[in-house]
């Protein structure tokens, strides 16, 4: 015979108390009642199994202590009086409150929601009070992912743009707002088109969207522009999103912003191209002339710098000395050193007036570039007959005359500003200076003097002078050698900041049998020459 629910036989509601039992007790969800007094009257498995533990005989206030109840923050005791069922045992209703379950079998912890509700009895007083538990600690996991990677996606420095199968934009986080200059609010359901630059062709956009329509992904380094209508290079990658059916749904681009990359990628080529073509003009020679003993040497940092020294055969027997540093780095200023050289070289043949030269040199490079670049010199003329010279300075260093008893007998001053400031200046040239036997020339660059400790002391000019001064007997490239491994000493480990140059010329005794005679000029000097 079957019983439905509902009839009032003692053996049918018997069964129906047995089979409603059955049912609470193997529900997924955990159900718990208690008596007014705080006992358990009710466990079922999944609220022992949520728990980790079933009904212990204790009182309602030590039922947050033996269970392990806290707020969400997961440190905050949950007091015992207001958990969802003792506040049941009081009449009230409690709607699903969130609690971190943490005890001796449960000591990761979990996350539960309670509701409870109180228990009447066939006279509707109330008898107890019933709970009903269930682990959200799965679904906290999924949000806390879900959270992360959308903190993740709304706080990364690249642009994240999805779009639907249309090609039609739903989502941007805020980099592509601050990349592109196009709010959130204008770019929904607008089509990356909006982007482009016209750097790129039809054909471009065509591969693009048969490759990402075929389920691929597609990676390319791509020309953009801004709101403001700039161009800016981006690294993107266009990846297809799959539902569980395998359906592509959306496409989602990652866009890395490698514009400046790129500007320093350029400027790395362009500082490479740039030493290159300053490093040609380190190689010169010292000229080989009979009574004086010369060298010169640049010691290039590993940025672009613009010293600049040259041997300039000149007519007569005659050689230019000069040491100079051009304003700026990269390619602009290996240009601006190429020209200076050239025309250093082409006007010194021109007049013998330095004053004339520098005077010619300023007009072309005014002439040719804009004033924030320029370039100071200082060209010494030395006649190796006479044992003299002449010297023009454009703001350059000054210029060291060391006697043969080490003491200084001549600086050699700037005569006027640096070359390419102001067009249609007039320069001067020295008086005619003696060079006796054992006495020295030296010319340095701002490399030297301008070097520093790691306590920001600088090398200075007085070192550099008594460096000279005490080494005036050793050869003049053991000279130069010497003064860049003692600046390099005294910066401490420190990188190389700037190039340093030195030059030196010695007057010695000639060691030609024909002394008194004129010395023989350079071999790459001409034997005649209208200026002499």
């Amino acid at each position: 015979m079957a019983y439905a629910f509902g009839e009032h036989s003692d053996l049918s509601l018997l069964a129906e108390l047995k089979i409603l039992k059955s049912i609470i007790y193997n529900l997924s969800e955990g159900v718990i009642v208690a008596d007014m007094n705080g006992r358990f009257l009710f466990f079922n498995r999944a609220a022992q199994a949520i728990l980790g533990l079933g009904p212990e005989d204790v009182s309602l206030q030590a039922w947050s202590a033996i269970y392990g109840c806290y707020r969400p923050d997961g440190v905050t005791s949950f007091p015992s009086h207001e958990l969802p069922l003792a506040r049941a045992l009081g009449g009230e209703t409690v709607e699903e409150t969130e609690i971190f379950i943490r005890n001796v079998e449960r000591p990761v912890g979990i996350h539960i929601l309670v509701k409870a509700s109180p228990l009447l009895n066939e006279e509707n007083e109330l008898c107890g009070g019933i709970a009903v538990v269930r682990d959200i600690t799965g679904r906290k996991q999924s949000e806390q992912r879900i959270q992360t990677l959308t903190n993740a996606v709304e706080q990364t420095a690249d642009s994240i743009v999805i779009t639907n199968t249309s090609g039609l934009i739903e989502y941007v986080n805020p980099a592509f707002e601050m990349t592109t200059g196009y709010t959130r609010e204008e770019t929904l359901g607008r089509s990356p088109s909006m982007l482009k630059s016209g750097v790129h062709d039809a054909a471009f956009y065509r591969q693009l969207w048969e490759t990402i329509t075929s389920g691929k992904a597609f990676r390319s380094t791509i020309a953009n522009k801004k709101k403001n209508g700039e161009i800016y290079f981006a690294e993107q990658t266009i990846t297809p999103m799959r539902d569980s059916s395998e359906t592509i749904t959306h496409f989602v681009s990652v866009v890395k912003d490698v514009t400046e990359q790129r500007k320093l990628q350029e400027q790395e080529f362009q500082m490479r191209l740039a030493r290159s073509v300053q490093q040609q003009f380190y190689k010169v020679c010292a000229p080989q002339i009979d009574g004086f003993d010369i060298a010169g040497a640049s010691f290039p940092a590993d940025a672009t710098g613009g010293d600049y020294f040259d041997f300039v055969p000149l007519p007569g027997g005659r050689i230019g000395i000069a040491a100079g540093d051009v304003s700026g780095h990269g390619i602009s200023s290996a240009l601006l050193m190429v020209e200076l050289r050239a025309c250093l070289r082409a006007f010194a043949w021109k007049s013998p007036d330095l004053g004339e030269v520098f005077t010619l040199l300023n007009n072309a490079l005014v002439t040719d570039h804009h004033q924030e670049s320029y370039a100071t010199l200082v060209f010494c003329r030395l006649h190796p007959a006479r044992r003299s010279l002449f010297y023009a300075n454009a703001g350059h260093l000054p210029g060291y005359i060391i006697a043969a008893d080490g003491t200084l007998k001549q600086t050699l001053d700037a005569t006027d500003v640096p070359l390419g400031l102001f067009s249609g200046r007039s320069f001067a040239c020295s008086e005619e200076i003696r060079l006796e036997p054992g006495e020295l020339l030296a010319l340095i660059t701002d490399g030297i003097t301008e070097a520093e400790k790691p306590d920001q002391t600088a090398f200075g000019a007085n070192k550099a002078l008594a460096f000279i001064q005490a080494h005036r007997q050793e050869s003049a490239h053991q000279i130069v050698e010497g003064l860049y491994r003692k600046v390099r000493s005294f910066s401490d480990g420190l990188p190389q900041a700037d190039d340093i140059t030195a030059v030196i010329c010695k007057s010695t005794q000639s060691t030609s049998r024909t002394r008194g005679r004129k010395a023989l000029p350079h071999k790459d000097m001409p034997l005649k020459s209208s200026h002499e």
